[in-house]
């Protein structure tokens, strides 16, 4: 039946061949500066302050404040620590890595005309690591409700089985091939939970379209693991100017970069005398990459030589993202002697998609005491519920946009660091409250951090040394958020720590 139609609806159902979902937009969505020392070390409260190279990506005004041209470069040591929570098992995982966490410069150039009141210009680039995608964590418990069997049930229920099933002669990796060009993500589901015998139809015809479970009985001993790699990045090209020693302002370019790979293991086993199934192993893989383009402005005022304020808005970015995945499906079934297999060998590649995370306004404040030291604030608003798939007459994407829209909200960041200095040392301290994006704070919880550090001046050479530690607790769902029938989470409760180095060089 699928080979009858292909020819008629490839063309039409490009758009629908997509196996992303809501969550994908969120975690591109999401992003925090990691900076340099002295930016981690205060909490990233530098909205009203400037004079860091990170400080751009924040508020490109910030690059007039410096007062001469400097660069830094900043090495990093990332340790990520989850508990997992999974039907009263518990189970814990660690992940550590090093990187080049921020890189930049910034030219500044004094305006020698007495008569102008514009008093400094100044051009930069900064480089900044947004998102850190590296994490492996395992769930594993007894689950005595859903299987994975209701995963291929969910999917298949409704479709008719000529178009989820081989065609005489045809192997399993040209039927998983034909089926996700003509139809799509969820019928290759549905084809191998069919031809795995997960799944039984009510009637051995072509337009059958309704199935049961031959994994049966309660109390399915599942496990699951992940494992992915990858980052978001993002370059700022910066250009400000100074008015009357006292109003800056700026303006950044940005180009972002993303790379994202998981792999994902989930096996689940039973005794059950009512089940065929007794087990089953299911691997998938998923690779992204993107790029996309956002813009920023920023006004810093010095409203007295002690007390300035800052306000910053960033603009939505605008994503184009391309993903790639591959399946691999494995049963024990009664009256085989061996395991059924079904390794497709094939690299499902989607059509390129856009997506616009949403923009952010951030104000701030900041008080200098001299060469003693100094107070910020900053207050970022950013609502998530405003981020699109495109393009938005595509049904599969409208569905997504609707999940968005309802589940998604506003998250409010908040960032307080402070500075003291004696002679070259420099003591800092900070404390951040970064909001769930979700309106139901039960998906996802709040993330609070804190922070240390120490710098030392030495002239043209400032060392800066910075210490963070940052907690997060989340409901993880397993495999894809949009599968009708099986939705299981793991609570998982990370801790995030982090030792960074900086080093910052007058030009």
């Amino acid at each position: 039946m699928k080979k009858v139609i292909i020819l008629f609806i490839t063309v039409f159902s490009l758009f629908s061949l997509n196996g992303q979902d809501f969550t994908d937009a969120l975690r591109f969505a999401q992003d925090e500066i990691s900076g340099t020392a002295r930016f981690r070390a205060m909490g990233g409260a530098f909205g009203a302050l400037g004079g860091d190279i990170s400080a751009i990506n924040v508020n490109p005004a910030s690059s007039t404040i410096f007062n001469r041209s400097k660069a830094s470069f900043t090495f990093g040591f990332s340790s990520r620590n989850n508990t997992v929570n999974y039907f009263n098992r518990s189970s814990n995982s660690k992940d550590d890595n090093f990187n080049l966490a921020q890189g930049g410069g910034v030219f500044v150039y004094e305006n020698s005309n007495p008569n102008s009141k514009w008093t400094k210009f100044s051009m930069g680039v900064a480089y900044d690591q947004t998102n850190d995608f590296n994490d492996n964590w395992l769930a594993n418990g007894v689950n005595p409700n859903t299987s994975i069997g209701d995963y291929f049930s969910g999917f298949a229920n409704g479709l008719p089985l000529g178009d989820i099933s081989t065609l005489p002669g045809e192997t399993i990796n040209e039927a998983y091939r034909d089926i996700g060009e003509v139809f799509g993500f969820d019928y290759q589901q549905a084809f191998l939970g069919f031809e795995s015998f997960i799944l039984e139809p009510e009637s051995d015809t072509d337009d059958n379209t309704v199935y049961n479970s031959n994994i049966t009985g309660g109390n399915y001993n599942q496990r699951y693991a992940l494992n992915s790699t990858g980052y978001n990045g993002k370059m700022a090209f910066n250009f400000a100017a100074q008015y009357d020693n006292k109003i800056n302002l700026g303006l950044n370019v940005n180009a972002h970069f993303l790379n994202y790979e998981r792999v994902t293991v989930f096996d689940e086993t039973n005794s059950n005398n009512t089940s065929i199934v007794s087990a089953v192993g299911f691997d998938n893989t998923l690779s992204t990459t993107g790029a996309g383009i956002s813009f920023q402005l920023g006004s810093i005022v010095k409203v007295t030589e002690e007390f300035r304020v800052g306000l910053t808005y960033d603009s939505p970015t605008w994503f184009r993202v391309n993903e790639e995945t591959s399946q691999f499906l494995q049963t024990t079934v009664d009256g085989f002697d061996n395991p059924i297999i079904l390794s497709p060998n094939i690299i499902n590649i989607y059509p390129e998609y856009r997506l616009r995370t949403p923009g952010k306004i951030t104000g701030s404040f900041a008080y200098v005491f001299g060469e003693k030291g100094l107070l910020s604030f900053d207050y970022s608003r950013k609502d998530f519920s405003q981020t699109i798939f495109r393009p938005t007459n595509d049904p599969f994407f409208a569905f997504q946009n609707d999940q968005i829209s309802n589940l998604l909200g506003v998250s409010n960041t908040y960032r307080l660091g402070g500075e003291l200095r004696h002679k070259q040392f420099s003591f800092r301290g900070g404390y951040k409250v970064e909001g769930s994006p979700y309106e139901d704070d039960s998906f996802v919880g709040d993330l609070t951090a804190y922070s240390l550090g120490l710098g030392y001046n030495l002239g043209n050479l400032t060392i800066d040394l910075a210490f963070t530690q940052a907690e997060r607790e989340e409901n993880n769902t397993f495999l894809y958020s949009s599968a009708p029938t099986f939705n299981e989470t793991a609570n998982v409760d990370t801790r995030f720590t982090d030792v960074v180095l900086t080093l910052t060089f007058g030009i």
